[in-house]
């Protein structure tokens, strides 16, 4: 085909080469149509459902305008469907043998449209459904139940590893982190019921503990390795209701991402100034030679002094003075807070 597509621009003539779901195609078959998409012998046309910042390589996509198809709106569905109804072979034949009775109740129709997600294709599989549904009964029509039922074999606009994936997994952190309960078990419940695995959740669930939580509710960090646990050890679906009450709990605590901010000051620093020498004091100190040089010398041991601690240097020299871990006046952490400003001279304000 590309040979043939560069002849005819030889002659003047461009092909136009469209692509249903290019997304199937692997890196080293869209690598195939570069040449030709840059020479210009081959005006390519690609359609996908997924997002093609994932699925489209690089070099192709810069080529490339990207245009967006949004979801269909309800009287958009509602021609589709009725020229559907009108114009199928298949359910004409249907129609003639049944009579004139309407094949599709009004109360179903809205059903039906509204359970497809704004997804014409879905919505025609559903219609397929629940013909084969409502045929067991003469005569045909089709119920607001039959279409319920009809959607029972769901199609839910989510793949596991394209773009839904991602918004979904994104739309459920951020609403945990922003302390919506309700918006949180709604992100649950939808990634659930499209077949996520709900190990990978809880795992979020335990890095959202540390990150967005921290030091605010210790405890949540706890819960949230004790719901990745039971997940795994219960199964769905049952497992729903241990991540229920993980999201709900996590939702509702205090936030603070002190500690995560604090790992990232210091690993700037690390990168930084790599290889700070270790004060001497803090040295171990296993052989006679690393004593006279004076490793382990002047360590002051906290379990010695009042309260069991005692202000000495810890940080190397360069960075004596910094602070990394700067607590929040929120929940259990502003007693943390209250703490170290009580026994730091370089903490107190």
């Amino acid at each position: 085909m590309i040979a043939t597509a560069r002849k005819s621009l030889e002659v003047g003539r461009r092909t136009i080469l469209f692509i249903d779901e290019i997304h199937r195609f692997n890196k080293a078959q869209q690598d195939a149509l570069l040449e030709s998409v840059e020479n210009g012998s081959v005006i390519l046309i690609g359609a996908t459902t997924e997002n093609p910042s994932f699925e489209v390589i690089s070099p192709l996509l810069s080529r490339s305008q990207v245009y967006v198809l949004e979801n269909l709106g309800e009287e958009d569905l509602k021609k589709i469907l009725h020229h559907t109804i009108e114009q199928d072979e298949v359910i004409g034949k249907i129609l003639a043998k049944e009579g004139a009775g309407p094949l599709i109740l009004p109360d179903a129709e809205e059903e039906l449209v509204r359970l497809s997600g704004g997804d014409a294709r879905v919505m025609l599989n559903a219609l397929e459904v629940a013909i084969d549904l409502a045929g067991k009964k003469s005569p045909l029509q089709i119920s607001r139940d039959v279409v319920r039922e009809a959607y029972q074999i769901r199609h839910y606009k989510y793949d596991r590893t394209g773009e839904e994936h991602y918004n979904s997994i994104s739309a459920f952190i951020k609403s945990v982190r922003g302390s919506d309960p309700d918006a949180a078990v709604y992100y649950l419940a939808r990634m659930l019921e499209a077949g996520e695995d709900p190990k990978f959740i809880a795992r979020r669930l335990i890095i959202l503990a540390s990150e967005d939580i921290g030091n605010a509710e210790p405890y949540a960090l706890t819960l949230a390795t004790a719901c990745f646990t039971a997940v795994d050890y219960v199964g769905m679906p049952e497992a729903r209701i241990i991540l229920a009450q993980a999201t709900t709990y996590l939702s509702s605590c205090p936030k603070s991402n002190a500690s995560y901010l604090s790992i990232e000051r210091a690993a700037a620093d690390v990168r930084e100034k790599p290889y700070l020498p270790v004060p001497l004091h803090l040295r171990n100190a296993p052989t006679k030679l690393m004593k006279e040089l004076g490793y382990h010398k002047d360590y002051k041991y906290s379990h010695d002094f009042d309260d069991h601690f005692v202000e000495q240097q810890y940080l190397p020299d360069v960075i004596k003075d910094r602070i990394y871990y700067d607590p929040s006046d929120i929940g259990r952490e502003a007693a943390l807070k209250k703490y170290l400003e009580s026994i730091w001279k370089k903490r107190k304000k």
